[in-house]
Order: C-alpha cells, then structure tokens, then sequence
C-alpha cells in the first residue's frame, strides 16, 4: 500500500515534527488540532524549524517553501476522510487517545491505517476504541523527539496488526529516513523499559542530596558517554510525561522499580513541568 496522505492528530512537540517529516519526504499531511489556533500553531512551529535549516545551509528556500507547501492546518476532523494513514499523536493519556479513535473510527476511510504514536499504552487497550474490522490496521507507531532529529520508529504489533499494516509502516518508516525497532505490546515497549528506571534512579539520588542536578547529569554524560543527562532529558521529555509513563510501567508490571519517585510527583504538582514550563529539575533557559 501506497502511503501519500497523511493525517496527523496533535500539533504539539510530537505532532508537529511527525508532519514536518512526513512532509519533508513529499506526503501531503493534514494537521489536526480540535482549536485552529492550535493547529496553526504547530504548522508555525515546523515553518520555524524550516527558517533555521535554510540558515544553517541544509535546505533551500524553494525546498522549505514546498515543504510547508505539503501541510495545510486544520480543526475539521472530516479531513481524515482522504488519508491513508492517520497518525495519533496527543497526550500520553489513554481516555483521551481512545476518546479520538472512537471519532476517527467513524470517519476514515477503510483502507486507513490508524497508528498510535503512544510511548506506553497498551496498543490492544487503544484499538479496543474502534471497530474489531478495523483493529489489524492498528499499530503503534512511536517516534521519538526531536521527530526530525532522532532516526528512530518503534513499531509495536497488537494482537490484531496484520503482517501487511507492519510492512506498510516499515516502508513508510524508510521514507522517512527512519530505523525501526519492533516490540511487543507490553508497558513501556523497548525504550522506555530502558530509560524509564534510569531516570527514576537519577531523580532518587537528586532527591536524596547524592549530588546535584549538574553533578549527576555530568557523571552519565562523561562517566557514562551519555549525550544528556536523565535530569535535563527529564526535563526535555516532560516531567508530567515522564510521571504517567512511570504509572503505566508500574501499573502493568506491578514492580516498585518503576514507581514514580515523589520528587517527580512534587515537580508535576507544582506544575513544573521541565523546559516547556521554564522549570523542572532545571530552569530555562539556561
């Protein structure tokens, strides 16, 4: 199947730079918030992002304005109705992924794939919003940020993917310039089943006065050949972010190892949420 249209649900970090990408490879992408302003500012975002490659001699101005030319922003979600694929990428919180399934659901079309850019969720627990037809054209498929930077896409089968959605999402993947790992449907996946205790364990010791923020950032970074630290890639991610994809780890394993550390709850209560808020472990800018 020939992937050339491309609907992407969520303008925010994520969203964005997957309609950048898409873009950037000759897709047509539609850009979807629920709020114009909304959309329109992701879109304005991507043309920010286009403006400093074309400073930084890595694109042209005519490629940059065709770029852009290929994503139109919008608050109908009757555009998924042309799209060949259309990517989820909203809040890590499964009532609201599932709430937009379930109005996809009723408007794609059948030949539509439906990926779900979740960094954790179960994807059977999402695809359990929409019609059983529809569920072996469901999959996981998790970018990672910045989506133009990091070349990588985890691919996460559900129990109803058929062979012919992954290689439809593999051949798209490659388009896009981007190597993909391929997981089981458990919490957290591969790369979060990672990192997720490794930044649990930072926030430990930063909570328990081992050392400083900058101190134990600089022991992973050198000591560890690391290109960030856990705290300030806490920060980058989202620390409300990384608190719910603590709960699903912990929630679905039932081990203490993944429980989220209570200077993590503090942060997130405050509503200090890392770099998008100013402060985290850190204050921005630095």
């Amino acid at each position: 199947m020939s992937i050339e249209r491309v609907f992407v649900a969520g303008a925010g970090l994520m969203g964005h730079g997957i309609a950048q990408v898409h873009a950037a490879a000759g897709k047509q992408v539609i850009l979807y918030e629920p709020e114009l302003a909304r959309a329109e500012a992701g879109r304005t975002r991507i043309e920010g992002n286009l403006e400093r490659a074309v400073a930084k001699g890595r694109l042209s101005a005519e490629e940059r304005a065709a770029v852009l030319g290929r994503i139109r922003a919008t608050d109908d979600l009757r555009e998924v109705e042309d799209a060949d694929i259309a990517i989820e990428a909203v809040f890590e919180d499964e009532p609201v992924k599932t709430e937009l399934w379930g109005e996809l659901d009723g408007r794609a079309p059948g030949r539509c794939i439906f990926a779900t850019n979740t960094s954790s969720i179960s994807i059977d627990r999402l695809a359990a919003a929409i019609a059983p037809g529809r569920r072996p054209a469901f999959v996981g498929m998790h970018f990672f940020s910045p989506v133009p930077v990091m070349p990588l896409v985890e691919l996460i089968r559900g129990s109803a993917t058929e062979d012919g959605t992954e290689a439809a999402v593999r051949a798209l993947a490659a388009e896009l310039g981007k190597q993909v790992i391929v997981s089981r449907d458990r919490p957290g996946f591969i790369v979060n089943r990672i990192l997720m205790p490794l930044l649990r364990e930072a926030m430990i010791a930063y909570e328990e006065g081992l050392g400083t923020a900058e101190d134990i950032d600089t022991g992973a970074r050198v000591g560890l050949n690391h290109p960030m630290g856990p705290l300030q890639l806490a920060d980058f991610i989202g620390l409300d972010v990384c608190l719910n994809v603590m709960k699903v780890l912990h929630e679905g394993l039932g081990d203490a190892r993944f429980a989220p550390p209570a200077v993590l709850e503090r942060l997130v209560a405050e509503g200090h949420l890392g770099q998008k808020t100013g402060q985290g472990f850190y204050r921005y800018p630095r």
